[in-house]
């Protein structure tokens, strides 16, 4: 089963970094398909969200398949995390950017966290079969950008 590294549940009130050190976002990774729950998958959804508002850091979505992959970032557009940036880009189509707003971000993630693995035809690929798809909160300086 693929690795995970699971978030804490950390109070609302953080002073931008944990005990050990780590800024709060720095444990919010999940390799896809994941082994969460459905209701641990909407916390983790929910805390990147905030993360998003509150940091100068953006969460991306990397899916891989035979021959290609689509990579889609977001990154809050407000202070109030009403509406954000959606980076899409894709190795066949190239750039693609738009807004959202927060209710679209969340339901798009928590559907891409919580879909079945694919197909065995779709992964057969060398490079496929040794990269999973992958969710990850990183600073924005490290998002690539076309």
């Amino acid at each position: 089963m693929a690795s995970e590294r699971h978030s804490e549940t950390r109070g609302a009130n953080h002073t931008g970094t944990t005990s050990d050190g780590e800024p709060p976002w720095a444990d919010l990774e999940v390799t896809i398909p994941t082994v969460r729950d459905h209701a641990s998958v909407v916390a983790l959804v929910e805390c990147a969200l905030v993360e998003l508002t509150h940091e100068a850091v953006g969460a991306v979505f990397v899916s891989r398949k035979v021959g290609w992959s689509t990579r889609t970032q977001y990154v809050a557009a407000d202070d109030v995390g009403d509406e954000f940036q959606k980076r899409h880009f894709d190795d066949r189509l190239g750039w693609h950017e738009t807004t959202a707003p927060r209710r679209t971000v969340r339901d798009e993630l928590i559907t891409q966290l919580t879909r079945s693995p694919s197909t065995p035809a779709e992964r057969s690929g060398e490079r496929a079969a040794s990269e999973s798809d992958t969710f990850v909160v990183k600073p924005v300086r490290e998002l690539r950008t076309p």
